[in-house]
């Protein structure tokens, strides 16, 4: 058991030591040290109150890149709307156009028939008179001699024509 009971000397010369070093630490190291733990202590306050602004900061920017990206949404939405409109507008302008140069072309399509209607037509009355009058000389060269022969061959081609 001696070795478990220190002796009075060792204890005492323990304590007189212990002692000294807590003058010494009080007198030259334990200011610095408290004050290096305040320090600590401020900048891990500073450190966290920057890290609650930034994450504040971070909230707004969130906040206010959602909306910039709604807006933008909105801005292509209009976008690609009015690009809708003006696309059926210059398809609804091409087929007026097309519609109304088809409706010209069938006019003068109209008219030229009609042109060459009324020349056929021309022609065609200019050949039966000509014919009639071809008609009307050989008759008359033949039976200019013989006046009822020449009423009956009135007769017949008059029954021909109706």
């Amino acid at each position: 058991m001696d070795l478990v009971t220190p002796a009075i000397g060792l204890v005492f010369w323990m304590l007189v030591t212990f002692s000294l070093l807590l003058v010494i630490l009080k007198k030259f190291a334990w200011k610095p040290i408290l004050e290096s733990i305040h320090n600590r202590e401020k900048t891990i306050e500073d450190a966290l109150m920057q890290a609650e602004k930034t994450k504040a900061e971070m909230v707004k920017l969130s906040s206010e890149n959602e909306a910039m990206l709604a807006a933008a949404r909105h801005e292509r939405e209009a976008i690609l709307k009015e690009a809708r409109e003006m696309k059926e507008k210059i398809v609804g302008d091409a087929k007026a156009t097309a519609d109304d140069e088809a409706k010209k072309l069938i006019q003068r399509a109209k008219d030229e028939i009609e042109k060459q209607k009324t020349a056929a037509v021309a022609e065609l009355k200019k050949e039966v008179s000509v014919l009639s009058v071809q008609i009307a000389e050989k008759l008359l060269s033949q039976q200019l001699e013989n006046n009822a022969a020449q009423q009956a061959l009135i007769s017949q081609q008059l029954n021909q024509l109706n």
